[in-house]
């Protein structure tokens, strides 16, 4: 659920927490008159990223649902494995905003290097502690509560995973340096690595037939991110030894203070999202038809990120254009469109054949799966929709000056999702997977309508 957070990473260029300068230090696009082509033409690189991105899931379904007990295997995955990594993961996701925008010489570069190896050491800890001594039954039996049998594959799934932390807080600290430099196709091509590592990894295991889907899908997860880092450091080196200037730009070099008083906004804003997805595989395991809704729940998510993405990547679009001429109504022409033809593939899908077909036949569910998660599907149809309109906001907010309305909107997405849980562990009667989703689309329509009354609220003041 990492396409949840990322687009927020640059409300750091206008938000009150940090030295005015900061923004100053980033480049900006020209001043030319914004038209529907100029915004495709930089928006779709952006979303093309995200649509590689989004293909990760649906390719570690399609290989783990051909392999040995793949229900139990997917239910690990999916309420053990991915959502403990991604919490553990969470303070490290802003150190991208963070390289773009404090990266700005040598001297800096270096600190925040320093500054990501000790994270990376905390959170690492904290992994093993959590996937190789008794605190681990305790998470996943008395926190989570998933179902037994899932525990001892989720819990190989998640030692595997030890590496996923550090490899993605050097990766973003990297890919910080690369965008500032307007290297955004190195990205790219990072990306396209770690899918190759991937599938390579997945076709070996598959066609091995010694080792668990779990065991397989971790270790492919697991070098796919890590060979993307390798790449993207590889990468990264020329540029920090020809062109980030050796002296210190600023008169009062960064120091770990201004690092974390600059930092810890931005981290909390993710880390309170990213803790929805184990709630989420909590309260599914309290309601009915545990298994399967577990089960179902990677390939239901994989195909809604992989639509979602667009707008996602709609979010940096904003943000770069809001404040140029014409720019306002023609962002508003093009979210209106891409809201649209978003929900329209996603309603296709959901709606037609098309649904059973994408989880039956090509992610190799069985057919009590396929049927739940094409149901599924079914509730979510407005996710992409208010996805590219939350982007929209979000990024006339940082427009304005003023992100605190983005950490308000998130808080309100956390709390009626925690509470639409609950009363789902209490009171609900069908699939597990149908009322979370249900709870999660009634959450994030609230947020962006929350951010559309702040964005309204700003504009008019």
């Amino acid at each position: 659920m990492r396409g949840c957070i990322e687009p927020q990473i640059f409300a750091v260029r206008g938000s009150r927490c940090h030295p005015s300068t900061l923004a100053r230090k980033i480049p900006r696009l020209s001043s030319a008159p914004v038209t529907l082509r100029r915004i495709f033409r930089l928006w779709l690189p952006l979303a093309g990223s995200w649509l590689m991105m989004g293909a990760e899931m649906p390719l570690f379904t399609i290989f783990v649902a051909r392999m040995a007990l793949p229900e139990l295997n997917l239910a690990a995955w999916g309420s053990l494995v991915f959502p403990l990594s991604m919490v553990i993961e969470g303070p490290v996701i802003m150190l991208l905003a963070a390289s773009t925008a404090l990266a700005t010489d040598s001297h800096n570069y270096k600190k925040l290097h320093r500054y990501m190896v000790g994270m990376s050491g905390v959170l690492t800890a904290l992994h093993l502690l959590l996937a190789f001594t008794p605190l681990y039954d305790w998470a996943a039996l008395q926190v989570l509560g998933v179902p037994h049998e899932v525990l001892e594959p989720g819990r190989i799934g998640l030692q595997i995973m030890t590496p996923w932390t550090a490899a993605i807080a050097w990766r973003r600290l990297n890919q910080g340096v690369l965008i500032r430099f307007g290297q955004s196709r190195v990205v790219v091509v990072g990306t396209i690595i770690r899918l190759i590592t991937l599938v390579g990894a997945l076709s070996w295991g598959y066609f091995q037939n010694t080792h668990t889907g779990v065991f397989v899908g971790a270790v492919a997860v697991a070098l796919g991110v890590t060979a993307e880092a390798l790449f993207i450091h590889w990468a990264t080196r020329p540029l920090i030894r020809e062109r980030l200037p050796q002296e210190p730009k600023d008169p009062t070099p960064l120091n770990f203070p201004e690092f974390l008083w600059f930092y810890l906004p931005l981290a909390v804003t993710p880390l309170m999202t990213l803790f929805i997805q184990p709630a989420g595989a909590a309260g599914m395991s309290r309601m009915p038809n545990t298994l399967a809704s577990l089960a179902a729940w990677p390939a239901v998510h994989g195909i809604i990120f992989l639509v979602r993405g667009s707008g996602f990547a709609f979010n940096e679009v904003v943000v770069a254009l809001a404040g140029q001429p014409d720019g306002l109504h023609q962002l508003r022409i093009f979210a209106r469109r891409l809201a649209g033809v978003t929900v329209g593939i996603l309603a296709l899908i959901a709606l037609t054949p098309l649904g059973h077909l994408w989880f039956k036949s090509i992610s190799g569910l069985s057919t009590p799966l396929a049927t739940l998660s094409a149901q599924a599907i079914m509730i979510a149809i407005l996710m992409p929709g208010y996805q590219v309109y939350q982007s929209l906001f979000q990024g006339l907010l940082v427009h304005h000056r003023n992100t605190r309305p983005i950490s308000e909107a998130v808080a309100l997405y956390v709390f009626l999702s925690l509470g639409g849980l609950w009363l789902g562990s209490q009171y609900a009667t069908c699939s597990g997977i149908l009322w979370a989703l249900g709870t999660f689309v009634f959450a994030g329509i609230s947020q962006t309508f929350w951010l559309g009354w702040r964005v309204r609220n700003i504009s008019m003041s």
